[in-house]
Parts: C-alpha cells; sequence; structure tokens
C-alpha cells in the first residue's frame, strides 16, 4: 500500500470520527434544550383549606411564604372545586372530569375491595357513591409520562384502597399514602395501626414527630435527590388542614393570644405549619438549581369548616355550594409566564390543571375530547379565555346543584328550591335574586337542567 493510499485512509478515519462527534454533538444539541425547555412542576394540594384563611386576606394567620409565593405569582381570585368534597375534589384534579360522570358524588366511605358504592344516611335521594377511582380512568400523571415526565405522590390518596392507589394511575413513586381519608391524630402515631404507610413504619418515626412535617421532609428529599435526565412532577397532597385539627404544640400559643379560640386556634397553628412546609419546598428548589425552571401550583380541594368571611358556607353546614365551600385559594408560578402579583377574577375550576399541564408538559393544546377542564394556559399568558358555564354537583342534603355563569350563580335543591346570587356585587351571598331576576333566573334553571341530564347518571 502505498503513501498515498496510507493518507488517504487516514484521512477518512479523521473525518470519520469527526462526523461521530459531530454526530454526538448535534444530539446533545438537539436533546438536551429540549429536556430543559420542559419544566418541573410541583403540585401543592392541601385539604380543607379556605378561601380566607391566608394571611393576605386574613390578618389572623400568619403565612408568609405564602404571602411571597402570591406576590410572584397569578392569583386567581374565582377557583372553584366542581365537588367540593375530599374525594371527588381528587377525582377531578386528577382526570380534568367532572366527578358526578364518574360516579362520585360524595367522599369515599366503606371499604372500596368489598363494595363498589356506597350510600349516605341524609341524602335525601339515596344516590349511590362508588367507593374508588377506576383505573381505567386517565390521569394528568400517565399523560405526563407520555412526554417524560418522573411523578412523585406525597401525601393523602383518598381515591380507593391498595388496587387503585397511585402507582396504578401513572405515578412512579409515592410515600406516606394511606387508606385513610385523614389522620387520627397529626402526631405520631398518625393513623391506625393497619392504615399507617409501611415507609412510615420502616422510618423510625417517634413519638412527637408531626405529619406535615414529615411529609414535607419526604418532598425536599425528593427534589434534592432527584438525579433523573427526565423532567418531575411532584404531587404533594397534604393531609393538613383536614381534621382533627392539631396543630404544632409550639405555634398554637400564638393564635389563642390572637384571640383564636379552641380548635381555630389549631387551625392558626396548623395553616403557618403548612405555610413553612412551601417555603422549604421552594428553598430545596433553589438548593437544587432548578427554581427558575419549576412551576408552582398551590391549591385547595375544598372550603374550610370554619368560617370564611366575607364568603358564606362551607365545609359543614349544607350550604358547601356557597362560596365558602366551593371557592379555594389558587395560585401558579410559572416562571417566564405567568405576570408577578397578578390577580383574574376569571371563574375557573380545578379539573382545569388536567389540560393545563398536558399542555405545559408537551407545548401542544391538550386535544382530550373526554374531558370537561380546560386549559388555563390563555390566563397564565395574560389574556382571557372564551367564557363558559362551571356546574356543581354534590350528594349529601338537600342543597346538591350550582351553575355559575360569570358573575351569576343559580344554587338548586332536592326539594324545588332556587337561590340567585350575583357573587361578584353580593360575595357573601346574602341578596337571593331569584325572585326579582326572572329572567337569568330562568336560563340557568333551564342550563342546569341539560346539563343534569348529559352529566348526571340515572340508576
Amino acid at each position: 500500500m502505498n503513501k498515498t493510499n496510507n493518507l488517504l485512509i487516514v484521512v477518512t478515519l479523521l473525518m470519520s470520527l469527526q462526523f461521530v462527534s459531530c454526530k454526538s454533538q448535534l444530539k446533545k444539541e438537539v436533546v438536551s434544550p429540549l429536556k430543559s425547555k420542559q419544566p418541573n412542576i410541583v403540585l401543592l394540594f392541601v385539604d380543607d383549606w379556605g378561601w380566607a384563611d391566608i394571611g393576605y386576606r386574613n390578618p389572623l394567620f400568619e403565612t408568609p411564604n405564602i404571602n411571597q409565593l402570591k406576590t410572584e405569582s397569578l392569583d386567581f381570585n374565582r377557583a372553584y372545586i366542581p365537588t367540593p368534597t375530599c374525594s371527588p375534589s381528587r377525582a377531578s384534579l386528577l382526570t380534568g372530569k367532572e366527578a358526578v360522570r364518574m360516579e362520585m358524588v360524595r367522599h369515599i366511605s366503606g371499604n372500596p375491595d368489598e363494595e363498589k358504592y356506597s350510600l349516605w344516611p341524609g341524602d335525601p335521594v339515596q344516590m349511590p357513591s362508588i367507593n374508588y377511582l377506576p383505573v381505567e380512568e386517565v390521569t394528568y400523571a400517565e399523560r405526563l409520562k407520555e412526554y417524560g415526565y418522573y411523578n412523585m405522590f406525597i401525601g393523602k390518596w383518598h381515591l380507593g384502597h391498595e388496587a387503585n392507589y397511585p402507582d396504578k394511575q401513572g405515578f412512579d413513586e409515592m410515600y406516606g399514602t394511606t387508606n385513610a381519608g385523614h389522620p387520627k391524630n397529626y402526631y405520631f402515631p398518625f393513623f391506625n395501626a393497619d392504615e399507617d404507610p409501611k415507609e412510615f413504619l420502616k422510618s423510625g418515626l417517634k413519638e412527637g414527630d408531626y405529619l406535615t412535617d414529615v411529609l414535607t421532609n419526604g418532598a425536599t428529599d425528593f427534589i434534592k435527590n432527584y438525579d433523573k435526565n427526565e423532567p418531575f412532577m411532584l404531587s404533594f397532597w397534604y393531609y393538613t388542614v383536614h381534621g382533627p385539627q392539631v396543630g404544632r404544640k409550639d405555634l398554637i400559643a400564638k393564635y389563642k393570644a390572637k384571640g383564636m379560640e379552641g380548635k381555630y386556634a389549631d387551625l392558626g397553628a396548623m395553616v403557618e405549619t403548612l405555610d413553612e412546609s412551601v417555603g422549604k419546598v421552594r428553598k430545596a428548589l433553589e438548593e437544587k438549581g432548578i427554581a427558575d425552571n419549576t412551576i408552582i401550583i398551590l391549591i385547595s380541594d375544598q372550603g374550610g369548616a370554619f368560617p370564611n368571611t366575607p364568603l358564606s358556607g362551607g365545609k359543614k353546614g349544607g350550604n358547601t355550594l356557597g362560596e365558602g365551600g366551593a371557592r379555594v385559594p389558587f395560585m401558579v408560578y410559572y416562571p417566564g409566564v405567568t405576570k408577578a402579583n397578578t390577580v383574574t377574577d376569571i371563574p375557573v375550576q380545578s379539573l382545569d390543571l388536567y389540560p393545563t399541564l398536558i399542555e405545559i408538559a408537551s407545548g401542544k393544546k391538550c386535544t382530550d375530547d373526554w374531558i370537561q377542564g380546560k386549559s388555563l394556559m390563555p390566563i397564565l399568558k395574560g389574556d382571557t379565555m372564551e367564557k363558559r358555564k362551571l356546574y356543581f354537583f354534590r350528594s349529601y342534603e338537600d342543597q346538591y346543584a350550582a351553575v355559575i355563569d360569570g358573575d351569576w350563580k343559580l344554587i338548586k335543591y332536592h326539594s324545588g328550591k332556587f337561590q340567585l346570587f350575583n357573587v361578584k356585587e353580593d360575595i357573601s351571598e346574602q341578596n337571593d335574586l331569584i325572585d326579582k331576576n326572572l329572567e337569568k333566573g330562568k336560563e340557568l334553571k333551564k342550563a342546569i337542567a341539560e346539563w343534569e341530564k348529559e352529566a348526571v347518571p340515572v340508576y
């Protein structure tokens, strides 16, 4: 072989190596930025946290971290839960669907492994309610996995026992999940022996450990130790501030000194512990160096069990579809998208998060045609969205359905009673206009009747 041929071979090899190197580099240049453009997502979902149980709406509560988050976020002043009660609120958040369409009109009770449906003694129509979220339902975790997301679940599930747990619904890991809908105590032991999460039993928890702090440590440890190339979604679903109201002992005296009596003082302490948790999660994101590429969503599952002045109604008392029961705190911090310290009065529902998350993950509009939720991306970007009616349904007592149309709200009762409020002008729902604005009342009565025919199962 002559020198010319040798030289040709060497040049060819060098060019081949350069091509391989460039191809490898091209792969890095194409793939890595694509991954980095997908933000991480942290969803903080609080239990029974009332719209007014927050420092910037009620100075009795000390929530500096949440107040700070609010100044950096888009705050949804009129965010609602379509079925404001524990299990259905979770089902709608996960699936983007009205819970009544999944036959879940109340919280799960009984043993889902033995009974498909349960009844409620006080329900005047004795409507069955399913005891688990069927695994056939498509969740946001399953959809996000399609776009490369790793899904971590922490905390309260309340959508069925082990056969229907988060790991059967698209979540890669879970921590602190139990069959119980709420703890028996916020100090260890938190649950009955047969309900304690297995990882709690193995982790050496001791008397004096506080549940919200334990779960928060699980969340911050997950962030600190996350080492995968994929973006993650952390779904942190708190047990707090659901009863039994047991505040952290080092905080209760502060709230009693403010004049908050009995369990209300415990609530104040629980909300402050929640606030500390939010601060710790944000600090973990900062220390990990990913805060600028992480979306934070903070929302509650229904109104609180204590007064939510100026809103009327709440978790208890037969007026859960009142603003105090159905309207909840909700804010979104989306770096580079949401404008800091902004507020919107556009009525939205928690089921709108499902298509919003899919649009965030995919960069494309969600086309899932089996859901009722609508993407909030236009609002997050500072625009508006197409006007629509929002519907509500739960089956515990005489009051059972409602519809919101802009500033107007119609509430319906099994007994035939209707109430009509303009919640913009009358946020406390004290001025019933059902006999004064007959045209609007007629319009909304027709709308809710047509919706019930479509959405409500017939047994």
